[in-house]
């Protein structure tokens, strides 16, 4: 072989390397199944939950590294009184607007686990933002409407997937290998996560996360407390600031 044929190949071999563990990567999925609905005759509503796979060693079954949680920007809207998405998963590091489409005032924060934060009054029209640098469930909430909330669940790795409303749940660009399976449900208590927790092999042949049953337990955030830690109070037209409904 010359010289220049061996320096040829010698270039293309990252290439192949990485085409070899592009090769390998595939779309795992599973089925959440929320008993306290089914149970109860209720309208069959699988969604919200969020699913995490934590890579058990830092390789790939190929032997290649697997990539850190890459961060992202996602928005989070404000609009009719309510917070769209309602559940959002991201990777760790990445950054959330919390834009205000609403006619009128919102004060959006966080002071539970997670991130903690406090974006303050802000009018219809603008925009605040936050890094979410923390892993963690971060429930949001207004300070001026209690009907509001949402969830940002923060993960550290890029693999996790969000149930619809079947239950479905996929999570794509997947190497195979070993995994630990998260997951987490607003009306789920945390023994009952835990123990829903387990360890996975996705491989060429098995690319299914089985079906995850989870216990539900109600709403466990609905009388949740304004961000001084008090009840919040009846608005009325004599205590209402301008710019509030």
């Amino acid at each position: 072989m010359s010289a220049k044929n061996a320096w040829l190949l010698l270039l293309a071999m990252p290439f192949a390397s990485q085409c070899s563990v592009r090769a390998q990567e595939i779309t795992a999925t599973g089925h959440v199944a929320l008993l306290d609905s089914a149970a109860h005759g209720k309208p069959t509503d699988n969604s919200g939950a969020v699913l995490w796979l934590t890579p058990l060693s830092g390789m790939s079954a190929t032997g290649a590294r697997l990539p850190n949680a890459s961060p992202q920007r996602f928005r989070l809207v404000q609009k009719n009184k309510r917070f769209t998405p309602h559940i959002l998963a991201v990777p760790v590091g990445s950054v959330v607007d919390f834009p205000n489409l609403d006619p009128f005032f919102h004060n959006v924060f966080s002071l539970f686990d997670g991130k903690r934060f406090d974006l303050g009054l802000y009018e219809a029209g603008t925009t605040r933002t936050v890094n979410f640098n923390v892993a963690g469930i971060c429930y949001i909430f207004c300070n001026i409407h209690p009907e509001m909330s949402a969830v940002v669940v923060v993960v550290g790795t890029p693999y996790y997937g969000v149930s619809n409303s079947t239950g479905a749940v996929s999570i794509s660009t997947l190497p195979l290998g070993r995994y630990e399976l998260n997951v987490w449900h607003e009306r789920c208590l945390p023994d009952t996560l835990k123990g829903a927790a387990r360890e996975v092999v996705v491989s060429s042949s098995s690319s299914s996360l089985g079906e995850i049953r989870l216990a539900e337990s109600g709403d466990l955030l609905k009388h949740h407390k304004n961000k001084y830690g008090r009840d919040y109070e009846t608005q009325t037209p004599s205590n209402l600031p301008y710019g509030l409904p």
